[in-house]
């Protein structure tokens, strides 16, 4: 069997192996656990679609299925316990290093949702019956020469000949 980088050595299989469900159920037998394991393990550690796993973790459906199928039933929390108690047993984890942290992050009292109406569009009003001036003038009607493009046309607006 090829064995790829990252794929799941010997030692790492043994240890796997008891804990996985049997084959040979009702339904069919089910492909190899291992080749199975080492493609769902690639998918996660490359991000590649399942589309794209390469042909030697089998159909790409298969590998897809197994890991929905476990992931859903819970088997893959079980056999997490199961390695995670038979390292324990051996002395291979030492808990005084385990951390747990509280820490929360609290967002501003404004991120709690997004905004309700749309954003107001400068120059237009919203209500058709406002008094407000709808036009680039003043409230008394003289242009407002922040508007205008060209020094000329702003200078001709100030100062009439």
């Amino acid at each position: 069997m090829f064995m790829g980088r990252g794929d799941l050595t010997n030692e790492e299989w043994a240890r796997l192996k008891p804990h996985l469900p049997k084959t040979g159920q009702r339904g069919g037998r089910w492909a190899s656990h291992r080749r199975i394991i080492n493609g769902i393990l690639y998918r996660n550690r490359t991000g590649v679609p399942w589309r794209d796993l390469p042909a030697r973790f089998g159909k790409w459906k298969t590998v897809y299925e197994r890991h929905r199928h476990w992931s859903a039933d819970g088997t893959w929390d079980k056999i997490y316990g199961a390695v995670l108690a038979d390292a324990d047993a051996e002395g291979r984890i030492d808990w005084s290093m385990v951390s747990v942290d509280s820490t929360t992050c609290r967002a501003h009292q404004h991120a709690a949702g997004a905004r309700k109406k749309p954003p107001r569009v400068p120059g237009k009003d919203a209500r058709p019956d406002s008094t407000a001036p709808m036009r680039d003038s003043d409230a008394l009607g003289a242009a407002s020469p922040a508007r205008f493009t060209s020094p000329e046309k702003a200078g001709a607006a100030l100062w009439p000949c």
